[in-house]
């Protein structure tokens, strides 16, 4: 069993910056690989990154690419999400997600992948 508890998220102007995280608790998190997910009202959930379990492996959706970062500390139990350049359309609640499975690259996009889901974080950006 794995708890995620994702902070760091709040209210930013278009061209701002962000950097939300993610603290795990339970099994080892160095298992994990870790995602992060957001929602925006009315519309399905989206991928916006995934990182191995070491840290050596990255995947991002596309239009993130160049703007959004993940990372993780293993030593720390915890996973971040870097998000620059902020726009109106990045507003969304924002959720990490665990998975035991093996790493799948372009893969990690699919939601059903994962274990374990945090309760999320709000990001809203202001134009």
């Amino acid at each position: 069993q794995v708890q995620l508890v994702e902070s760091g998220g709040g209210l930013v102007q278009a061209g701002g910056s962000l950097r939300l995280s993610c603290a795990a608790s339970g099994r080892a998190f160095s298992t994990y690989n870790m995602g992060w997910f957001r929602q925006a009202p009315g519309k399905e959930r989206e991928f916006v990154a995934a990182i191995s379990r070491s840290g050596g492996y990255t995947y991002y959706q596309d239009s993130m690419k160049g703007r959004f970062t993940v990372s993780r500390d293993n030593a720390k139990n915890t996973v971040y999400l870097q998000m620059n350049n902020l726009k109106p359309e990045d507003t969304a609640v924002y959720n990490c997600a665990a998975s035991s499975k093996l790493w799948a690259g372009y893969g990690s996009a699919r939601p059903p992948l994962y274990d374990y889901w945090g309760q999320g974080t709000q990001v809203t950006v202001s134009s």
